[in-house]
């Protein structure tokens, strides 16, 4: 197993049970390096002083921020210090909220969080009373010198620590025009979406860019030729009659639907039809 990124203990109220934190989650997009288009050569990217033009060794670099345009304040690793939050080997829990009332847009990134050493049993009866709770514990934790705002879910039998965005991290939702609807419009939304209902399965989605994108990859490394992309513009988009397309696709739905009824009906027709033909299956004769 991986090495945690970090290692602490849950706490809220006087409970206390060490875990350690994993990556929960990779990004899978292939790396790409800057080369020299004539020979292929990477290039090595040099920190120039905007100043006298000359590189600038690492060793002479200070972290600065712009005040205000064209002047700047340095930074040291003391001031960073004296910014920074205590650190904390702790979780502290600081409220069980509802899992349905978080909105989607605070949830950043998952971390695996498994129990410490001899901790198995507090973490497994916690895990499971979380879960049946249907609630979220809403923490906040110190990695890495930054203060995070995360929570705390129960995930088959295993606890996640998402990291949340602030309320301040938000941008405010645009304003637009909110158009009066009739209920008949709304009715015939509603079942269309139902006709599209389903379960959940994270299995049947999947990144169809990054393989399409390595096997152009594997392609070229073995010398072969790509066919040429057409570049045709996409044509601009039409502004539709939203309530004629819910019609046709709620048509087109009701149809999908019977034509699969049908089909079935079909097969369990044809099933009995040909165990009634089998020899050894009629009936009885009457006595003479």
């Amino acid at each position: 197993m991986a090495r945690p990124l970090w290692k602490g203990s849950v706490s809220f109220g006087l409970v206390n049970i060490p875990v350690e934190l994993f990556v929960g989650a990779r990004d899978h997009t292939p790396r790409f390096r800057l080369l020299h288009r004539t020979d292929l050569s990477p290039i090595s990217l040099e920190r120039v002083c905007q100043t006298d033009g000359k590189a600038v060794a690492w060793n002479d670099l200070v972290k600065g921020y712009e005040v205000e345009k064209g002047r700047f304040i340095a930074l040291t690793e003391d001031d960073f210090k004296t910014a920074a939050i205590e650190r904390s080997r702790s979780i502290d829990i600081q409220a069980f909220v509802p899992l349905h009332d978080i909105d989607a847009r605070y949830w950043d990134t998952p971390y695996y969080a498994l129990p410490g050493k001899g901790a198995e049993h507090a973490y497994g009866l916690f895990a499971q009373a979380l879960a049946k709770s249907g609630r979220a514990g809403i923490a906040k934790y110190v990695m890495r010198q930054r203060e995070h705002l995360a929570a705390l879910l129960p995930v088959n039998g295993c606890l996640v620590v998402s990291t949340m965005r602030f309320e301040e991290d938000l941008v405010e939702v645009p304003r637009t025009a909110r158009p009066k609807v009739s209920p008949q419009e709304l009715k015939l939304a509603d079942q269309l979406i139902s006709s599209l209902a389903g379960e959940w399965s994270p299995d049947a989605y999947h990144d169809d860019y990054v393989p399409a994108l390595m096997k152009v990859i594997k392609a070229k490394a073995a010398g072969k030729k790509m066919p040429a992309v057409s570049g045709k513009p996409t044509p601009p988009t039409k502004v539709v009659d939203l309530v004629a397309r819910l019609k046709e696709s709620l048509a087109a739905a009701q149809r999908a639907s019977r034509s699969s009824r049908s089909t079935r009906a079909s097969t369990r027709r044809a099933s009995t039809s040909a165990a009634s033909r089998r020899p050894g299956r009629r009936g009885r004769q009457p006595a003479a």
